[in-house]
């Protein structure tokens, strides 16, 4: 390493501050950047304004360097990939800052940081190594930092992670969008001299993904390609391909940053994967958050990592390549985790810290799903009994916030405080009518204001009415239509809304029924409320596929829940309406399907993302005849029930 600190002083207190300037580069270095009338730099974008401002000299390069937040606080150091800058991180710095020291700085030949001379084996994951040194030796000298990395940025920072001479720097690592390319090559080899199928299959599958990697590495052509028309559209490309917000990012220096950094590629791709280093052991906890929807890179590649990684921490996500931009909340939030649960561990003797790293994985959550949900804020309604507080249940053992919502105040707060018991990291009950507008309206901020956008909502409070079309009054029909669709219609609208605005995707379930497809003459409005919530389901789903929202109905048969203890029949009176509720229920007793498997599928339907989901054998069967032979389902609809 060539420099350990910054050009003028030591450690955190030295450097330049923001507008002050460095000593001009070298002959043939380049500056990126843009200088006022004072000339003052200015931090490209206006992403980072609220930012100081620091210069590390390494390598014969000069690199610009970010910092947020209080610096006695521990430093999360974000490192960004191709063709990107740091203020591809501007999102996630934000929301860091409150807590940690968050660092970003330009790699170098990217942003405001100067290029090597020349470019040709300037940019080898040893000199890379040199330069995050550098930087972590001048925002913190004394304490080990946590890394996090997207892209290239991962890549690189597998390097740090896996090396001799950064043990002890290191505190965790988030990697996301970017395999270590010794594992990478190990990876390759191993399907080369032991093919299977399969194996083959993945190595094609991530061949045609890594298409861009052969590009790259043509000469003269990407910087053609990056400083003429792509360059021009890439930011276009980015918001119609990505879903990247037209937020004021990429910042201008994108063409010359793409062009330079094709180097990152041709000094390091084909050495590391034909001879990869065989000692490439992480000595930090790492945590893997692998984008499910990742155009240029397989979940497969990670398929052996605990290999290497003797701490891992697996995260998935329902989104693209760019997560720092699409999903700087849920990002937000998992470091924050990892970062809080591993800070310290470095001052601890060796057992202690893998005591205490053992404690920290025991602590974390091991329900189905756990690596989808962890950390996710979801919102049920109906969730004082039955289907709701089951898949309350079920989001919490995954590690989900939850938040219950139920006009019954005791039983929702009953829900709240079980979920957090079994592995909700929070959980909190409110008291709400569906029904209610301007009650649920009162919530959607509530909850915005304390405890955030939703990530995953469930529509799936209801209430059940029996009887013929000629018994069921005018106040029936609108007593079962104000809560089993009017309360998913304000569900949907004002949480859903909320969603959309915020731009990162998510997913409503909608708890319709098998009576949404299944006609049954003692069954008009029931039925009617839960065909209109399918298609709702339905048109709502074909509108927010392009924001990154899915939309999925549940259809459940007969499950023992506590419906039937409290529905309706019109037409008849108090004595014979309860004989009826006893003896539906001792029919659904009998039957006995326990909620607890439409709370599994809940949560199937939002990591498989589906459209339509009947769960009981029954559902399943009704679902098919509508289909295949409705002729059929009318004949049976004219059936008395055996209520």
């Amino acid at each position: 390493m060539s420099a350990r600190g910054e050009r003028s002083g030591q450690g955190r207190a030295g450097g330049k501050g923001q507008g002050e300037q460095p000593d001009e580069p070298h002959k043939g270095e380049r500056r990126k950047g843009e200088r006022d009338r004072k000339g003052e730099v200015r931090m490209s974008g206006g992403l980072l304004k609220d930012a100081r401002e620091r210069w590390v000299r390494t390598g014969g390069v000069e690199l610009c360097v970010a910092e947020l937040g209080d610096a006695a606080q521990p430093t999360v150091l974000l490192v960004h990939g191709y063709p990107d800058s740091k203020e591809v991180w501007s999102e996630v710095a934000t929301r860091l800052a409150d807590r940690f020291h968050v660092v970003l700085y330009d790699i170098r030949g990217h942003g405001r940081s100067t290029a090597p001379v020349p470019l040709r084996g300037g940019f080898t994951l040893e000199k890379l190594t040199d330069d995050f040194l550098a930087v972590a030796d001048a925002v913190s000298p004394d304490r080990p930092v946590h890394v996090v990395g997207h892209d290239w940025g991962s890549v690189q920072s597998w390097e740090f992670v896996t090396v001799k001479r950064t043990e002890g720097r290191i505190a965790s690592f988030t990697s996301m969008s970017g395999p270590s390319l010794d594992h990478f090559g190990h990876w390759i080899k191993k399907r080369m001299v032991r093919p299977t199928p399969r194996r083959v299959g993945q190595l094609l599958g991530q061949g045609a993904k890594s298409w861009y990697v052969y590009m790259l590495h043509t000469p003269a052509l990407p910087e053609m390609a990056w400083r003429g028309p792509l360059g021009a559209r890439w930011p276009k490309l980015l918001q119609r391909f990505e879903g990247v917000p037209a937020d004021g990012y990429p910042t201008s220096s994108l063409p010359s940053d793409a062009a330079t950094g094709a180097w990152l590629y041709r000094d390091n791709v084909r050495a590391r994967l034909s001879r990869p280093r065989a000692d490439a052991y992480a000595h930090a906890p790492v945590q893997l958050i692998t984008p499910l929807g990742d155009a240029f890179l397989s979940p497969r590649l990670y398929d052996e990592l605990e290999l290497w990684v003797p701490q891992l921490t697996r995260r998935t996500l329902p989104a693209k390549h760019w997560v720092p931009r699409t999903r700087p909340d849920q990002l937000a939030a998992w470091v924050t985790d990892f970062v809080t649960a591993n800070e310290g561990l470095q001052d601890l003797g060796c057992a202690a810290a893998q005591e205490a790293a053992a404690a920290t994985r025991s602590a974390a959550p091991t329900g189905r799903y756990a690596d989808r949900f962890a950390g996710q804020l979801v919102l049920v309604t109906g969730a004082a009994s039955g289907i709701g507080r089951a898949t309350a249940f079920a989001f919490a053992e995954a590690g989900a916030r939850v938040v219950a919502v139920d006009r019954d105040a005791e039983g929702v707060a009953r829900t709240a405080e079980l979920a957090a018991l079994v592995g909700a990291p929070a959980a909190w009950g409110e008291t709400v009518d569906v029904s209610d507008e301007q009650a649920m309206e009162k919530l959607a901020e509530k909850v915005a204001r304390e405890y955030g956008v939703v990530d995953v909502l469930v529509n799936n409070a209801g209430i059940g009415l029996s009887g013929s079309f000629f018994d069921t009054t005018v106040d029936d029909w609108k007593k079962v239509l104000d809560v089993n669709l009017w309360g998913v219609i304000h569900g949907c609208r004002i949480f859903g809304k909320q969603m959309a605005d915020r731009g990162q995707g998510g997913h409503i379930v909608n708890t319709a029924s098998a009576a949404a497809f299944q006609p049954s003459k003692a069954l008009p409005a029931y039925s009617t409320s839960k065909a209109a919530v399918l298609m709702l389901s339905e048109c709502l789903r074909a509108e927010l596929a392009g924001q990154g929202i899915g939309v999925s109905a549940i259809c459940p048969g007969l499950v023992n829940t506590n419906i039937t203890a409290t529905a309706r029949f019109a037409g008849v009176d108090a004595e014979e309406e309860k004989r009826r509720q006893q003896r539906s229920s001792r029919l659904y007793g009998l039957r006995n399907y326990p909620p607890e498997k439409v709370a599994g599928a809940v949560l199937d339907a939002v990591v498989r993302n589906r459209a339509v989901v009947p769960v009981t054998p029954e559902a399943r069967g009704a679902h098919a005849l509508s289909r295949f032979a409705p002729k059929a389902l009318r004949r049976l609809a004219r059936m008395e029930p055996p209520l």
